[in-house]
Formats: structure tokens, C-alpha cells, sequence
């Protein structure tokens, strides 16, 4: 099965670590992209190609395990990795190679209706794509791969192709691109084809699609800004998903008899409630106006807190305060474990605010909760609710060095949806946090939202890619409005609804999926670890 994924401007390093748990898995995929301003080096780049110190480059360097030397990418540069299946034959790698090339050729050609790039093709004895091959050949796509054997044997490739179409070609006098000192390196704009970003894109895609046999779902992620109006970001936003805010329901809407909680404060929900202000601790279920706290905490379970009460991230879904956050509290982490203790929890969930303040995105505060939570109760099994701590692997390895025995990070919605309903995050960033989790051995978790304007395909898709990367657990909820200022609700979904999602989930290799009206990233949670752990399996710690 071929999966299409349009991801926007993402960094190599979250890139790769990607498509590198996409090629454990026994899915094709085809990864369309942008980067940041970025020098790979590929295993035979010669040194002496980068012509001014690395130290003096306005840009990433990276070592990519891939064929090839030095090569510039950034904005404007339509980047194609394709990972895919191929036989085990000494010549798959150069017939692979031979179909990246091809759809670079059939793309641009069907794009030059006047032939102002000349003779597009291949030049002898020189890798990639080049225009004007006839007369004057300038360069216009690297290409560089990588085959090996994954861990179940079967032979992947890794990496791809990148067409320049509008960029700044600049970078490239830093180096000899490719290691080819007497060519020049072009683009679809500067020789003469003022084809826009998104058309060449799109028709890339489809061209490699062509190569590999056809996708089975095309996805896209868009990260430009809507275009102005005097409509809020959000409603901005939204249209230019596809969502007509117009046709959502009223915050006034009566919810239907499935979504409709009665309060039962009884003493167990009393007494948390006690504890929580005792300890001057804060939970997501108040914080975000959690449905099911009356249910959890008459059955004495919270999710708690850290890193303060104030959110530095403004999504559309969510309640928590956005004001300037407040200095990290060293005690909170030991506040945190005195309450896992009193109420002698089997399964605590720590969840956090994302602190794009602090230079760690606050993981270290959260690995200290668990360290902290260890000592005091070492049985309790430990759970975490992340950001995606600004994409830093660094800063993601304090809280996997921890082991918590869940490591939960939401992609919260569709691709499409994106940047409508989580402008601060990416689609991409949120699943490579989720493969670096699986590839630590961690049990890994994710959840997503219905209700904003999605469809059950797209949802699968989500499903799909979550599944890919190594997630074992998700959660599926109907997202509730908590204030008129915040996403309208597009639409209820049904429970035989959410019964659908379960199977899609289940049937696409998710060990567990908790999918209902009412469900939330924490709900059962203790449950949702249970039935995705084999039965005698020790935790990895």
C-alpha cells in the first residue's frame, strides 16, 4: 500500500528520523517536503566541496546516510523521499534511482508546454536531473539514495529526490553542489519556468506515484498563513482547510443524549479535590474542562499537571491559560509524587503545558516527575502526556532516558486541519516525537479529536501514519467547544461512529484503540496499557 504525505517546511533531522521508522514498517510511502536552509553531506562528500567554513554557513549541516556529496536545500525546493519496497537484486538501487529521475523528467517536461528548459533529461556520467541537456546543462534535481535490509529483512530505500523551483540559488556558491565543479546549478524559475511552488508539487507527486504504482490515499499539510480578512486567525484558518465556519453548530446547539454528563460529586471527588488544593497541584481535568472528571474522580483518579498552569501555544480546542508563564516551581515534581502516593495510584498520567519559553521545552521538569514518582511509589506504572518539546531530540531523550512506561503525544487531528486547529505544532513534528518514543522501546500512545470539520477516511489516514511509526495505543474523542472564542463544532459524531474508527484503528496493526463520544487522552488509561501489553511482559525501565 503507497501512502502520499504533502508535509510542508519540516528539518531534515525530524525528516529522517521519520522516514526511517516508515521504513520499519510494511507500508510504502511517498514524503513531499521543504526544508530550513540545510547542507547534507552524503557518504562520499569530499571536504574540500564546501568552499567556506562550515562555521560561517547560514545553514544546518547534517550527515545524511545517503549516496552522493555535498548538496543545498531550503525553501523552494521541492524535496521527494520515497520509502518503498524493492526486490532484493544488485540492481535495485540503480533502478530505483532510474524512477526517481523519471518522475523528475515527466514532471517538469509536462510543465515546460513551451520548451523554454530545452532537452530535459539525464546528462552522461552525471547523477541527477538536468535542463538544457543540449546545449548549455544546468543542474535542476539532486538525487541521492540509500537501500538496506530493515529489521524484518526486507530490503528499503531511504531518501530521494529535490527540485529547485524558486530557490535562492545563492546557497549553492558555498560549495562544489554534488561535487561537480564545471556545471551550474539551475532552477525552474531562474531558467525561465515561473511555475508556482504548489503546481510543481503536486505534479511530482503525481508523477512518482506513477512510478510506484499508485497511492492508495494522498494527505496534505499546508503551513502557509490564510489569506488577511477581518476574520479572526482561527476562522481564517479554518476556510482555508475547508471548514465553512458558517455551517458549524451553534455553541447553543443541545448536545445530543451521548454527550451529556451528569455531576456526581461524591466524597471520593471531594476528597481528590481536597488533595489537589492541599498539594497546590493542577489537573488537566479542571484546567481543560475534562467531561469525565466526575467519573475519574470518583473512581480516584486524576491526570496531573507540571510546568506550571499557563500554556505558551494558543490552539483552537484548547482551555488552558495562555498568559505569560511563571518560573518553573522546583517542589512541584515532589508534590506531584506525595499525590501518586496518598492516593495510591496503580497508574499515574502526567501531562503537561508545552514551555516554548524554556530551552528543554520543559521535558526536564517532567523527567524529574518521574524520577521523583519512582522513588516514592517504584510500582506505579507511569504514564506521560508530552508536547512535542519544539521537535528537539535532545530534549525528548531527558524524558525517554526516564522511561515512563507510556509515552502519550497527541497528533489531535487530521493533516488537513493542521494549521487550522494547532498552528504552533506540525503534523510531521508530532509522529516523528511518536516514532522516536517506539524506537526507544517505550509503549507509545497518541490521540485525536473528531468534530472539526474531518471525514472518517482522513481520520484512518492519521490512523494509518500513527500506526506506521510504531504507536501502539490511541484514543479517538468527539471534541467539545469549551468558549465561543474557541473552533466551532463542525458536527456530533455518532457512537456507531466512533465504533467505525475502532475497527480502522485495530484493523491497520493499533494494539489498542479507546474510541467513543466521551473519550479523552487519559481516559482508561490504565485499561488502554493493559490490553496493548502482553500479558507477562516486565516493564522496560
Amino acid at each position: 500500500m503507497l501512502h502520499r504525505r504533502h508535509l510542508g517546511r519540516v528539518t531534515f533531522a525530524e525528516a529522517n528520523d521519520f522516514q526511517r521508522a516508515l521504513a520499519e514498517s510494511s507500508d510504502d510511502y511517498l514524503l513531499l517536503f521543504e526544508h530550513p536552509p540545510t547542507y547534507t553531506r552524503g557518504v562520499r562528500t569530499d571536504p574540500s566541496n564546501f568552499l567556506v567554513p562550515i562555521e560561517n554557513l547560514q545553514a544546518t549541516v547534517v550527515d545524511a546516510d545517503r549516496g552522493g556529496d555535498v548538496t543545498y536545500h531550503a525553501p523552494g525546493q521541492v524535496v521527494g523521499w520515497a520509502v518503498v519496497t524493492v526486490p532484493n537484486e544488485p540492481n535495485a538501487g540503480p533502478a530505483h534511482v532510474h524512477k526517481l529521475e523519471n518522475a523528475v523528467i515527466e514532471a517538469v517536461t509536462s510543465l515546460d508546454e513551451n520548451g523554454v528548459l530545452g532537452v530535459v533529461g539525464r546528462l552522461p556520467d552525471y547523477p541527477g536531473v538536468w535542463a538544457h541537456v543540449d546545449s548549455n546543462p544546468h543542474k535542476i534535481a539532486a538525487v541521492g539514495v540509500r537501500t538496506f535490509r530493515n529489521n524484518s529483512g526486507v530490503r528499503r530505500t531511504l531518501h530521494g529526490v529535490a527540485l529547485n523551483v524558486d530557490i535562492d540559488l545563492e546557497g549553492f556558491t558555498k560549495i562544489i553542489p554534488c561535487g561537480i565543479p564545471d556545471k551550474p546549478v539551475g532552477s525552474l524559475h531562474s531558467l525561465g519556468l515561473p511555475v508556482p511552488f504548489a503546481t510543481v508539487e503536486d505534479r511530482l507527486g503525481e508523477a512518482l506515484d506513477a512510478q510506484f504504482g499508485g497511492s492508495a490515499d494522498v494527505a496534505r499539510v499546508d503551513n502557509s498563513e490564510a489569506t488577511l480578512s477581518d476574520e479572526r486567525p482561527l476562522i481564517r484558518r479554518l476556510r482555508k482547510a475547508g471548514v465553512n465556519p458558517d455551517e458549524a453548530l451553534s455553541i447553543n446547539t443541545r448536545k445530543p443524549e451521548w454527550l451529556r454528563i451528569e455531576a456526581h460529586m461524591g466524597q471520593e471527588y471531594q476528597s481528590l479535590r481536597t488533595l489537589t488544593e492541599d498539594l497546590r497541584l493542577v489537573t488537566v481535568c479542571e484546567e481543560a474542562g475534562c467531561p469525565n472528571i466526575f467519573e475519574c474522580w470518583s473512581d480516584g483518579t486524576a491526570t496531573f499537571m507540571v510546568n506550571g498552569e499557563r500554556c505558551t501555544r494558543a490552539c483552537g480546542f484548547c482551555l488552558i491559560d495562555t498568559r505569560k508563564p511563571m518560573a518553573l516551581d522546583p517542589t512541584e515534581p515532589a508534590r506531584v509524587a506525595e499525590a501518586v502516593v496518598r492516593l495510591n495510584l496503580k497508574h499515574a498520567v502526567i501531562t503537561c503545558v508545552a514551555r516554548d519559553d524554556l530551552a528543554d521545552g520543559g521535558a526536564g521538569a517532567i523527567a524529574d516527575t518521574i524520577y521523583a514518582i519512582r522513588e516514592r511509589a517504584p510500582e506505579t506504572q507511569i504514564e506521560v502526556l508530552i508536547s512535542d518539546v519544539k521537535g528537539d531530540r535532545a530534549s525528548l531523550d531527558l524524558i525517554l532516558t526516564a522511561r515512563p512506561d507510556v509515552l502519550n503525544h497527541n497528533v489531535e487531528t487530521v493533516a488537513r486541519l493542521q494549521r487550522a486547529v494547532r498552528p504552533s505544532a506540525g503534523y510531521l513534528r508530532s509522529l516523528t516525537t511518536l516514532a522516536r518514543s517506539a524506537q526507544a522501546g517505550l509503549t507509545t500512545k497518541s490521540g485525536l479529536m473528531v468534530g472539526l470539520g474531518e471525514t472518517a477516511d482522513e481520520i484512518e489516514q492519521a490512523l494509518a501514519d500513527m500506526a506506521a511509526v510504531g504507536v501502539q495505543i490511541a484514543t479517538i474523542g468527539q471534541y467539545l467547544r469549551p468558549t465561543a472564542r474557541h473552533l466551532p463544532v463542525a458536527r456530533y459524531w455518532t457512537p456507531e461512529e466512533f465504533v467505525d474508527l475502532e475497527r480502522r484503528g485495530l484493523a491497520l496493526g493499533l494494539k489498542h484503540v479507546q474510541s467513543s463520544p466521551l473519550t479523552r487522552s487519559s481516559y482508561h488509561a490504565r485499561e488502554a496499557h493493559a490490553a496493548a501489553t502482553p500479558v507477562g511482559m516486565p516493564a522496560v525501565r
